[in-house]
């Protein structure tokens, strides 16, 4: 549907399974005995969720993923006090908040009283750790926790969050979202291997995250998917096709480092359906020939956090804010089949947050978060996306 960039359809229509998918990674597979944290705080933790993996394929051909690792204090709260980890100049550190200044319904942060704005602390802190996968993506190879990401400046210091990756000529992106008090921003690092990583720099500032840099450039330029948040937007005119809210947007850079946001907008959600009333980069967009591949998460409010599923787009290849084909059915759902065997670890559902992909031949490799707690993968087949 040229030059569309909507869902239309009030109802969510299922796909059938995928004869491949499964979870390749959980909270159980992860030894903290090998944490970055271990050695700088004695209270007990746990692994909250190994998650939304980055991907990206390796010199030797097999698959890497950079999985996010929420640890988290097994009792954040105690002698009257809750308690959010942080990093402080090469250590970790706990921070102890009173209980009157507190909300602490949700295990894994809490929200502070006062002040004027919504202020957030974190039970838990996330770094990042490569694991290698075979070609398929389906077998674990090696976990490296020699070369974990973990915070190493102020802007960093509560962890960091869902990495992307992708291949532009010979050097390898990596997109993060770095959480601290100074701002919730993405940073950017490079390899010139896929394993061996170099902080850049800060690249988008406060709440403007999910940055997904195309593999590949366009007239010379960097383009990349971001998506800024914030608590107003202006409404769209009534009877208008496109709902006000959170949308992916897009920018360009000539360096891969300074970036300038595009003047069109990019994929916005469409007031025929509350399925993607909230929407978000999932993959970094690659090159096929009708033109690029996005997949893309979609949010649709239900209780606190909403039902998260994946859907995907084809950009133009020379105009990117130009979407040639989309579809309304979703490609990714959460599967409870996956997680039943880790039922007990479970505190969220109805989320799967698509983060990696990589060419399989006649599939994509897709990398996802599942349920905020593991990564799974799944082999679509290309004829899926047509």
């Amino acid at each position: 549907m040229p030059d569309s960039q909507a869902l239309h359809g009030t109802d969510t229509p299922q796909r059938r399974p995928y004869e491949v998918d499964k979870l390749i990674l959980t909270p159980d597979d992860i030894d903290l005995s090998q944490s970055p944290l271990r050695s700088h705080i004695e209270a007990e933790t746990y692994v909250l969720g190994a998650f939304n993996p980055g991907l990206l394929r390796l010199p030797n051909g097999n698959l890497l993923m950079m999985v996010r690792v929420a640890e988290a204090l097994r009792q954040p709260i105690f002698d009257g006090h809750v308690h959010a980890i942080r990093w402080d100049d090469g250590r970790y550190v706990l921070d102890a908040w009173p209980l009157d200044l507190a909300d602490t319904a949700d295990p894994r942060k809490f929200m502070l009283h006062g002040g004027g704005w919504k202020i957030m602390a974190l039970t838990s802190l996330s770094w990042i750790l490569p694991v290698e996968l075979t070609p398929d993506g389906l077998e674990r190879v090696a976990i490296h926790y020699d070369k974990a990401v973990t915070p190493q400046n102020s802007l960093q210091c509560y962890g960091i969050e869902d990495a992307r990756c992708s291949k532009v000529g010979d050097r390898w992106l990596m997109t993060t979202c770095s959480v601290s008090p100074e701002r919730h921003c993405t940073t950017l690092y490079s390899s010139d291997n896929g394993l061996d990583w170099t902080f850049e720099d800060i690249v988008l500032d406060h709440q403007n995250k999910d940055m997904l840099i195309f593999e590949g450039l366009i007239d010379g330029e960097y383009w990349a998917q971001t998506r800024p948040l914030g608590d107003l937007y202006f409404a769209y005119p009534p009877g208008s096709e496109w709902r006000a809210g959170p949308s992916i947007n897009l920018s360009t850079s000539k360096d891969g480092l300074y970036w300038k946001p595009h003047l069109k907008p990019g994929i916005r959600p469409h007031s025929g359906t509350v399925a993607t009333a909230r929407m978000g980069g999932g993959t970094p967009p690659i090159l096929t020939n009708d033109g690029w591949l996005t997949l893309w998460h979609g949010v649709e409010p239900k209780e606190i956090v909403g039902i998260y599923r994946t859907y995907w787009s084809i950009l133009d290849r020379d105009d990117p804010s130009r979407i040639v084909r989309t579809d309304h059915v979703p490609l990714l759902e959460a599967n409870p089949d996956l997680t039943r065997p880790i039922e007990h670890l479970m505190y969220l559902r109805d989320v799967v947050f698509t983060t990696g992909i990589a060419d399989g031949g006649d599939y994509y490799v897709v990398a996802s978060g599942e349920a905020d707690l593991a990564c799974r993968i799944t082999h679509i087949p290309k004829s899926a996306l047509t």
